[in-house]
Protein backbone atom coordinates (compact mmCIF):
# COMPACT_ATOMS: atom_id res chain seq x y z
CA UNK A 1 0.00 0.00 0.00
CA UNK A 2 2.70 2.21 0.88
CA UNK A 3 3.98 1.64 -2.70
CA UNK A 4 0.98 1.96 -4.53
CA UNK A 5 0.93 5.95 -2.66
CA UNK A 6 4.37 6.69 -4.07
CA UNK A 7 3.44 5.83 -7.13
CA UNK A 8 -0.01 7.46 -7.36
CA UNK A 9 1.60 10.51 -5.83
CA UNK A 10 4.44 10.16 -8.41
CA UNK A 11 1.39 9.73 -11.54
CA UNK A 12 -0.04 12.85 -10.23
CA UNK A 13 2.86 14.78 -12.15
CA UNK A 14 3.46 13.00 -15.04
CA UNK A 15 1.07 12.40 -17.74
CA UNK A 16 1.06 10.12 -21.43
CA UNK A 17 2.69 11.58 -24.55
CA UNK A 18 0.38 10.52 -27.80
CA UNK A 19 3.82 8.98 -29.16
CA UNK A 20 4.92 6.80 -25.90
CA UNK A 21 6.70 7.54 -22.66
CA UNK A 22 6.09 10.27 -20.16
CA UNK A 23 6.54 13.67 -19.51
CA UNK A 24 5.69 16.18 -16.65
CA UNK A 25 2.14 17.13 -16.86
CA UNK A 26 0.85 20.28 -18.26
CA UNK A 27 -0.32 22.17 -15.10
CA UNK A 28 -2.36 23.72 -17.33
CA UNK A 29 -4.47 21.06 -19.24
CA UNK A 30 -4.52 19.55 -15.53
CA UNK A 31 -2.23 17.65 -13.18
CA UNK A 32 -3.12 14.04 -14.38
CA UNK A 33 -4.50 12.32 -17.45
CA UNK A 34 -7.59 10.30 -17.61
CA UNK A 35 -5.95 6.92 -18.76
CA UNK A 36 -3.56 7.03 -15.97
CA UNK A 37 -6.63 7.74 -13.39
CA UNK A 38 -8.14 4.93 -14.93
CA UNK A 39 -5.22 2.12 -14.97
CA UNK A 40 -4.69 3.51 -11.14
CA UNK A 41 -8.19 2.95 -10.04
CA UNK A 42 -8.42 -0.82 -11.37
CA UNK A 43 -4.92 -1.37 -9.97
CA UNK A 44 -6.34 0.03 -6.83
CA UNK A 45 -9.29 -2.01 -6.47
CA UNK A 46 -7.74 -5.34 -7.54
CA UNK A 47 -5.47 -4.86 -5.08
CA UNK A 48 -7.73 -4.22 -2.10
CA UNK A 49 -9.38 -6.90 -3.26
CA UNK A 50 -6.51 -9.09 -3.74
CA UNK A 51 -4.80 -8.65 0.07
CA UNK A 52 -8.19 -8.85 1.82
CA UNK A 53 -8.69 -12.25 0.24
CA UNK A 54 -5.25 -13.20 1.24
CA UNK A 55 -5.43 -11.85 4.62
CA UNK A 56 -8.96 -14.33 4.98
CA UNK A 57 -7.20 -17.04 3.47
CA UNK A 58 -4.60 -16.77 6.22
CA UNK A 59 -6.60 -16.49 8.88
CA UNK A 60 -8.86 -19.46 7.90
CA UNK A 61 -5.63 -21.89 7.32
CA UNK A 62 -4.76 -21.04 10.30
CA UNK A 63 -7.39 -22.24 12.36
CA UNK A 64 -6.26 -25.49 14.12
CA UNK A 65 -8.75 -28.78 13.43
CA UNK A 66 -8.29 -29.75 17.70
CA UNK A 67 -8.80 -27.25 20.61
CA UNK A 68 -5.54 -26.16 21.13
CA UNK A 69 -4.52 -26.31 25.03
CA UNK A 70 -4.82 -22.21 25.51
CA UNK A 71 -8.50 -22.05 24.77
CA UNK A 72 -9.57 -25.23 26.88
CA UNK A 73 -11.69 -23.63 29.48
CA UNK A 74 -13.05 -21.29 27.39
CA UNK A 75 -14.41 -23.54 24.36
CA UNK A 76 -15.10 -26.80 25.00
CA UNK A 77 -14.49 -29.55 22.04
CA UNK A 78 -18.07 -29.34 20.65
CA UNK A 79 -18.62 -25.82 21.09
CA UNK A 80 -15.45 -25.00 19.45
CA UNK A 81 -16.28 -27.19 16.40
CA UNK A 82 -19.35 -25.31 16.23
CA UNK A 83 -16.90 -22.38 15.79
CA UNK A 84 -15.20 -23.21 13.15
CA UNK A 85 -18.04 -24.46 11.05
CA UNK A 86 -19.27 -21.17 11.43
CA UNK A 87 -16.62 -19.80 10.74
CA UNK A 88 -15.29 -21.11 7.46
CA UNK A 89 -19.12 -21.06 6.18
CA UNK A 90 -18.78 -17.71 6.70
CA UNK A 91 -15.44 -17.46 5.22
CA UNK A 92 -16.81 -19.02 2.25
CA UNK A 93 -20.15 -16.95 1.85
CA UNK A 94 -17.87 -14.07 2.13
CA UNK A 95 -15.43 -14.89 -0.63
CA UNK A 96 -18.45 -15.15 -3.05
CA UNK A 97 -20.37 -11.78 -2.45
CA UNK A 98 -17.16 -9.85 -2.03
CA UNK A 99 -16.39 -11.45 -5.73
CA UNK A 100 -19.70 -10.88 -6.90
CA UNK A 101 -19.34 -6.69 -5.70
CA UNK A 102 -15.67 -6.50 -6.96
CA UNK A 103 -16.98 -8.01 -10.33
CA UNK A 104 -19.38 -6.22 -11.00
CA UNK A 105 -18.28 -2.63 -9.53
CA UNK A 106 -14.59 -3.56 -12.88
CA UNK A 107 -17.49 -4.35 -15.55
CA UNK A 108 -19.64 -1.53 -14.82
CA UNK A 109 -16.61 0.85 -14.36
CA UNK A 110 -14.51 -0.57 -17.55
CA UNK A 111 -17.24 -0.89 -19.68
CA UNK A 112 -17.88 2.90 -19.29
CA UNK A 113 -21.30 2.21 -17.02
CA UNK A 114 -20.05 5.69 -14.89
CA UNK A 115 -20.19 7.71 -17.59
CA UNK A 116 -23.29 6.69 -19.55
CA UNK A 117 -25.14 6.56 -16.57
CA UNK A 118 -24.27 10.45 -15.85
CA UNK A 119 -24.54 11.39 -19.50
CA UNK A 120 -28.62 10.08 -18.69
CA UNK A 121 -28.46 12.25 -15.81
CA UNK A 122 -27.61 15.31 -17.45
CA UNK A 123 -29.75 14.98 -19.90
CA UNK A 124 -32.30 14.89 -17.05
CA UNK A 125 -30.89 18.31 -15.25
CA UNK A 126 -28.27 20.78 -15.87
CA UNK A 127 -27.89 22.01 -12.10
CA UNK A 128 -25.32 20.41 -10.60
CA UNK A 129 -27.13 19.42 -7.15
CA UNK A 130 -29.78 17.84 -8.96
CA UNK A 131 -27.23 15.96 -10.81
CA UNK A 132 -25.48 14.98 -8.09
CA UNK A 133 -28.12 14.33 -5.73
CA UNK A 134 -29.99 11.62 -8.97
CA UNK A 135 -26.58 10.30 -9.42
CA UNK A 136 -25.98 9.42 -6.09
CA UNK A 137 -29.39 8.21 -5.85
CA UNK A 138 -29.09 5.60 -8.57
CA UNK A 139 -25.79 3.95 -7.43
CA UNK A 140 -27.84 3.58 -3.62
CA UNK A 141 -30.67 2.27 -5.01
CA UNK A 142 -28.61 -0.36 -7.63
CA UNK A 143 -26.37 -1.09 -4.78
CA UNK A 144 -28.74 -1.92 -2.10
CA UNK A 145 -30.93 -4.06 -4.37
CA UNK A 146 -27.26 -6.19 -5.42
CA UNK A 147 -26.41 -6.63 -1.65
CA UNK A 148 -29.35 -7.86 -0.22
CA UNK A 149 -30.08 -11.02 -1.93
CA UNK A 150 -26.63 -11.94 0.55
CA UNK A 151 -27.84 -10.17 3.46
CA UNK A 152 -30.70 -12.36 3.63
CA UNK A 153 -28.82 -15.47 3.21
CA UNK A 154 -26.62 -14.33 5.60
CA UNK A 155 -29.08 -13.53 7.99
CA UNK A 156 -31.41 -16.51 7.36
CA UNK A 157 -29.23 -19.13 6.23
CA UNK A 158 -25.93 -18.85 8.06
CA UNK A 159 -26.72 -16.89 11.22
CA UNK A 160 -30.18 -18.49 11.70
CA UNK A 161 -28.55 -21.80 11.28
CA UNK A 162 -25.76 -21.37 13.68
CA UNK A 163 -28.92 -20.50 16.15
CA UNK A 164 -27.79 -16.46 15.58
CA UNK A 165 -30.85 -14.73 14.01
CA UNK A 166 -33.43 -13.79 16.03
CA UNK A 167 -35.13 -11.85 13.51
CA UNK A 168 -38.44 -12.99 11.10
CA UNK A 169 -39.08 -11.51 7.12
CA UNK A 170 -41.01 -8.84 8.37
CA UNK A 171 -38.46 -7.54 10.54
CA UNK A 172 -35.41 -7.81 8.21
CA UNK A 173 -37.22 -5.93 5.38
CA UNK A 174 -38.49 -3.27 7.76
CA UNK A 175 -34.62 -2.75 9.16
CA UNK A 176 -33.73 -2.78 5.55
CA UNK A 177 -36.32 -0.02 4.36
CA UNK A 178 -35.65 2.26 7.36
CA UNK A 179 -32.05 1.68 6.97
CA UNK A 180 -32.01 2.60 3.21
CA UNK A 181 -34.44 5.76 3.33
CA UNK A 182 -32.62 7.37 6.50
CA UNK A 183 -29.18 6.70 4.88
CA UNK A 184 -30.77 8.36 1.94
CA UNK A 185 -32.06 11.55 4.42
CA UNK A 186 -29.01 11.84 5.77
CA UNK A 187 -26.60 11.06 2.98
CA UNK A 188 -28.79 13.49 0.66
CA UNK A 189 -28.43 16.10 3.10
CA UNK A 190 -24.91 16.23 4.02
CA UNK A 191 -24.31 16.16 0.22
CA UNK A 192 -26.48 19.10 -0.49
CA UNK A 193 -24.49 20.89 1.64
CA UNK A 194 -21.45 19.86 0.36
CA UNK A 195 -22.48 20.46 -3.29
CA UNK A 196 -23.85 23.89 -2.04
CA UNK A 197 -20.75 25.49 -0.24
CA UNK A 198 -19.03 24.12 -3.13
CA UNK A 199 -20.62 26.20 -5.52
CA UNK A 200 -20.69 28.92 -3.59
CA UNK A 201 -17.37 29.31 -2.21
CA UNK A 202 -14.98 27.94 -5.26
CA UNK A 203 -11.58 26.67 -4.05
CA UNK A 204 -12.13 26.86 -0.63
CA UNK A 205 -15.56 24.92 0.04
CA UNK A 206 -13.82 22.23 2.02
CA UNK A 207 -13.38 24.68 4.66
CA UNK A 208 -16.98 25.29 5.13
CA UNK A 209 -17.74 21.79 4.54
CA UNK A 210 -14.94 20.66 6.91
CA UNK A 211 -16.83 22.36 9.18
CA UNK A 212 -20.67 21.14 8.52
CA UNK A 213 -19.56 17.81 8.36
CA UNK A 214 -17.99 17.89 11.52
CA UNK A 215 -20.53 20.07 13.86
CA UNK A 216 -23.23 17.06 12.25
CA UNK A 217 -20.37 14.18 13.48
CA UNK A 218 -21.00 16.19 16.69
CA UNK A 219 -24.75 16.15 16.96
CA UNK A 220 -25.17 12.52 16.29
CA UNK A 221 -22.74 10.89 18.39
CA UNK A 222 -24.87 13.52 21.14
CA UNK A 223 -28.34 12.09 19.89
CA UNK A 224 -27.69 9.00 17.76
CA UNK A 225 -29.17 6.84 20.95
CA UNK A 226 -31.98 9.39 21.09
CA UNK A 227 -32.97 9.78 17.65
CA UNK A 228 -32.00 7.05 15.81
CA UNK A 229 -31.84 3.92 17.58
CA UNK A 230 -35.14 4.28 18.64
CA UNK A 231 -36.28 3.51 14.62
CA UNK A 232 -35.01 0.03 15.08
CA UNK A 233 -35.25 -0.92 18.65
CA UNK A 234 -37.12 -0.47 22.14
CA UNK A 235 -34.83 1.48 24.40
CA UNK A 236 -36.29 1.09 28.20
CA UNK A 237 -34.57 2.58 31.53
CA UNK A 238 -33.05 -0.23 33.31
CA UNK A 239 -35.16 -0.66 36.52
CA UNK A 240 -34.75 -0.26 39.95
CA UNK A 241 -33.00 -3.09 41.54
CA UNK A 242 -29.47 -4.73 42.13
CA UNK A 243 -27.83 -4.59 38.88
CA UNK A 244 -29.23 -0.90 38.72
CA UNK A 245 -27.61 -0.63 42.24
CA UNK A 246 -24.55 -2.27 41.57
CA UNK A 247 -23.75 -0.15 38.35
CA UNK A 248 -24.60 3.19 40.01
CA UNK A 249 -22.47 2.51 42.74
CA UNK A 250 -19.81 1.47 40.70
CA UNK A 251 -20.18 4.88 39.05
CA UNK A 252 -20.05 7.14 41.94
CA UNK A 253 -17.28 5.36 43.37
CA UNK A 254 -15.21 5.89 40.16
CA UNK A 255 -16.75 9.74 39.49
CA UNK A 256 -18.09 8.95 36.67
CA UNK A 257 -21.49 10.61 36.60
CA UNK A 258 -24.19 8.52 35.33
CA UNK A 259 -28.36 8.82 35.41
CA UNK A 260 -29.26 7.06 32.01
CA UNK A 261 -29.08 3.47 32.04
CA UNK A 262 -31.07 1.80 29.18
CA UNK A 263 -31.89 -1.76 28.33
CA UNK A 264 -32.00 -2.02 24.47
CA UNK A 265 -34.00 -5.52 23.03
CA UNK A 266 -31.28 -6.90 20.73
CA UNK A 267 -32.73 -10.28 21.57
CA UNK A 268 -35.66 -9.33 18.58
CA UNK A 269 -32.86 -9.49 16.31
CA UNK A 270 -29.99 -11.77 17.73
CA UNK A 271 -28.68 -13.80 20.29
CA UNK A 272 -25.44 -11.92 20.41
CA UNK A 273 -24.84 -9.89 23.70
CA UNK A 274 -23.23 -6.32 23.70
CA UNK A 275 -23.03 -3.04 25.41
CA UNK A 276 -22.30 0.30 25.03
CA UNK A 277 -21.68 4.08 26.20
CA UNK A 278 -23.12 6.91 23.90
CA UNK A 279 -22.98 10.48 24.11
CA UNK A 280 -21.34 13.52 25.86
CA UNK A 281 -22.20 15.04 29.08
CA UNK A 282 -25.58 15.05 30.27
CA UNK A 283 -26.62 12.99 27.22
CA UNK A 284 -24.27 10.03 27.82
CA UNK A 285 -25.53 7.08 29.00
CA UNK A 286 -25.10 3.19 29.04
CA UNK A 287 -27.24 0.82 27.25
CA UNK A 288 -27.19 -3.03 28.02
CA UNK A 289 -28.33 -5.45 25.65
CA UNK A 290 -31.04 -7.71 27.22
CA UNK A 291 -29.02 -10.70 25.60
CA UNK A 292 -25.72 -9.59 27.88
CA UNK A 293 -28.11 -9.03 31.02
CA UNK A 294 -29.02 -12.44 30.22
CA UNK A 295 -25.99 -14.17 29.94
CA UNK A 296 -23.68 -12.36 32.23
CA UNK A 297 -23.92 -11.94 36.31
CA UNK A 298 -24.57 -8.66 37.66
CA UNK A 299 -20.69 -8.69 38.70
CA UNK A 300 -19.57 -9.33 35.07
CA UNK A 301 -21.75 -6.41 33.79
CA UNK A 302 -20.21 -4.36 35.96
CA UNK A 303 -17.07 -5.32 35.12
CA UNK A 304 -17.48 -5.00 31.11
CA UNK A 305 -18.75 -1.02 32.05
CA UNK A 306 -16.23 -0.68 33.75
CA UNK A 307 -14.03 -1.42 30.96
CA UNK A 308 -16.29 1.26 28.83
CA UNK A 309 -15.66 4.08 31.95
CA UNK A 310 -12.47 3.52 31.15
CA UNK A 311 -12.55 4.79 27.93
CA UNK A 312 -13.93 8.27 29.30
CA UNK A 313 -11.69 8.65 31.82
CA UNK A 314 -8.85 7.97 29.27
CA UNK A 315 -10.53 10.77 27.09
CA UNK A 316 -10.30 7.89 24.09
CA UNK A 317 -13.77 8.38 23.13
CA UNK A 318 -13.09 12.48 22.84
CA UNK A 319 -10.14 11.51 20.90
CA UNK A 320 -11.22 8.99 18.70
CA UNK A 321 -13.12 11.75 17.64
CA UNK A 322 -10.85 14.43 17.10
CA UNK A 323 -8.81 12.06 15.19
CA UNK A 324 -12.43 11.57 13.23
CA UNK A 325 -12.79 15.11 12.29
CA UNK A 326 -9.14 15.60 11.59
CA UNK A 327 -9.58 12.92 9.19
CA UNK A 328 -12.15 14.13 7.51
CA UNK A 329 -10.70 17.57 7.04
CA UNK A 330 -7.86 15.66 5.20
CA UNK A 331 -10.32 13.83 2.63
CA UNK A 332 -12.04 16.51 1.96
CA UNK A 333 -8.73 18.82 1.73
CA UNK A 334 -7.63 16.11 -1.15
CA UNK A 335 -10.76 16.40 -2.85
CA UNK A 336 -10.36 19.99 -3.11
CA UNK A 337 -7.47 19.77 -4.97
CA UNK A 338 -8.70 16.59 -7.30
CA UNK A 339 -12.51 17.34 -7.97
CA UNK A 340 -11.95 20.29 -10.65
CA UNK A 341 -9.22 17.48 -12.64
CA UNK A 342 -10.64 16.46 -15.71
CA UNK A 343 -8.59 13.51 -15.68
CA UNK A 344 -11.17 12.72 -13.39
CA UNK A 345 -14.58 12.72 -14.37
CA UNK A 346 -12.56 11.55 -17.87
CA UNK A 347 -11.59 8.28 -16.07
CA UNK A 348 -15.30 7.78 -15.37
CA UNK A 349 -16.60 8.03 -18.83
CA UNK A 350 -17.53 12.03 -18.76
CA UNK A 351 -16.28 14.36 -21.53
CA UNK A 352 -15.83 17.28 -18.73
CA UNK A 353 -15.37 18.29 -15.67
CA UNK A 354 -18.47 16.75 -13.34
CA UNK A 355 -18.58 17.06 -9.47
CA UNK A 356 -20.90 13.74 -9.17
CA UNK A 357 -17.85 12.11 -11.19
CA UNK A 358 -14.78 13.42 -9.95
CA UNK A 359 -16.59 12.46 -6.29
CA UNK A 360 -16.84 8.39 -7.27
CA UNK A 361 -13.41 8.82 -8.61
CA UNK A 362 -11.73 10.28 -5.29
CA UNK A 363 -13.76 7.83 -3.23
CA UNK A 364 -12.08 5.14 -5.30
CA UNK A 365 -8.71 6.63 -5.50
CA UNK A 366 -9.02 6.94 -1.68
CA UNK A 367 -9.02 3.52 -1.10
CA UNK A 368 -5.50 2.70 -0.55
CA UNK A 369 -4.79 6.13 1.94
CA UNK A 370 -8.92 4.80 3.96
CA UNK A 371 -6.58 1.63 3.87
CA UNK A 372 -3.41 3.31 5.35
CA UNK A 373 -4.90 5.29 8.17
CA UNK A 374 -7.17 2.37 8.97
CA UNK A 375 -4.31 0.49 10.24
CA UNK A 376 -2.50 3.66 12.20
CA UNK A 377 -6.42 3.67 13.96
CA UNK A 378 -6.56 0.15 14.39
CA UNK A 379 -3.33 -0.22 15.85
CA UNK A 380 -4.37 2.87 18.02
CA UNK A 381 -7.47 1.54 19.32
CA UNK A 382 -6.03 -2.07 20.43
CA UNK A 383 -3.75 0.31 22.71
CA UNK A 384 -6.76 1.84 24.00
CA UNK A 385 -8.71 -1.24 24.70
CA UNK A 386 -5.33 -2.19 26.64
CA UNK A 387 -5.44 0.98 28.88
CA UNK A 388 -9.43 0.51 29.14
CA UNK A 389 -8.76 -3.12 30.41
CA UNK A 390 -6.07 -1.97 32.87
CA UNK A 391 -8.20 1.05 34.29
CA UNK A 392 -10.96 -1.72 34.86
CA UNK A 393 -8.25 -3.82 37.09
CA UNK A 394 -7.43 -0.99 38.54
CA UNK A 395 -11.07 -1.16 39.97
CA UNK A 396 -10.51 -4.88 41.16
CA UNK A 397 -12.81 -6.36 39.15
CA UNK A 398 -10.10 -8.51 36.76
CA UNK A 399 -11.35 -12.10 37.48
CA UNK A 400 -15.24 -10.78 36.04
CA UNK A 401 -13.74 -8.95 33.34
CA UNK A 402 -12.37 -11.93 31.96
CA UNK A 403 -15.11 -14.15 32.22
CA UNK A 404 -17.51 -11.66 31.18
CA UNK A 405 -15.37 -11.29 28.02
CA UNK A 406 -15.14 -15.58 27.41
CA UNK A 407 -18.39 -15.59 27.50
CA UNK A 408 -19.35 -12.65 25.15
CA UNK A 409 -16.82 -13.88 23.20
CA UNK A 410 -17.66 -17.65 23.19
CA UNK A 411 -21.43 -16.47 22.49
CA UNK A 412 -20.76 -14.54 19.58
CA UNK A 413 -17.97 -17.47 17.99
CA UNK A 414 -15.62 -14.95 18.19
CA UNK A 415 -12.25 -16.13 16.71
CA UNK A 416 -9.63 -15.91 19.15
CA UNK A 417 -6.71 -17.28 17.37
CA UNK A 418 -6.68 -14.86 14.53
CA UNK A 419 -3.40 -14.48 12.16
CA UNK A 420 -1.71 -12.16 12.90
CA UNK A 421 -1.04 -10.15 9.67
CA UNK A 422 -5.44 -10.61 9.73
CA UNK A 423 -5.49 -8.94 13.35
CA UNK A 424 -3.30 -6.07 12.47
CA UNK A 425 -4.55 -5.13 9.92
CA UNK A 426 -8.81 -5.46 10.21
CA UNK A 427 -8.86 -5.83 14.73
CA UNK A 428 -9.73 -2.74 15.92
CA UNK A 429 -10.03 -4.88 19.81
CA UNK A 430 -7.09 -7.25 20.65
CA UNK A 431 -7.93 -11.07 20.66
CA UNK A 432 -9.66 -11.95 23.72
CA UNK A 433 -6.50 -14.31 24.62
CA UNK A 434 -4.13 -11.47 24.32
CA UNK A 435 -6.50 -9.12 26.21
CA UNK A 436 -6.76 -11.86 29.20
CA UNK A 437 -3.20 -12.15 29.02
CA UNK A 438 -2.89 -8.81 29.75
CA UNK A 439 -5.47 -8.46 32.60
CA UNK A 440 -3.82 -11.17 34.16
CA UNK A 441 -0.50 -9.66 34.17
CA UNK A 442 -1.82 -6.17 35.33
CA UNK A 443 -3.52 -8.00 38.08
CA UNK A 444 -0.74 -9.96 39.10
CA UNK A 445 1.54 -6.89 39.12
CA UNK A 446 -0.85 -4.42 40.93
Amino acid sequence: MIVCNFLYICLLFYEKEEEGGYRFADKSRGIMDSEFVFWIIIIFLSADFIIEKVLDALNIRDMSPCLPEKLKGIYDEKEYERFQNYKRETHRFNRVSSAFSFIVLIIFFSAGGFGWYNAWVVGITDKILLQTLLFMLGLAVVSTLLEMPFDWYATFRIEEKYGFNKMTGKTWGWDALKGFFLSLLIGGIILTAVVEVYRGTGTYFWYYAWGIISFFSLFMALFYSRLIVPLFNKQIPLEAGSLRDKIENFARRTGFKLKNIYVIDGSKRSTKANAYFTGFGPEKRVVLYDTLIKELTEEEIVAVLAHEIGHYRKHHTVQFMLASILQTGIMLWLFSLLVNEPALSEALGGERVYFQLGLVAFVLLYTPVSMLIGLFMNAWSRKNEYEADAFAVGQGVAKDLISGLKKISVKALSNLTPHPWYEFVYYSHPSLLKRIAAIERRSSSG
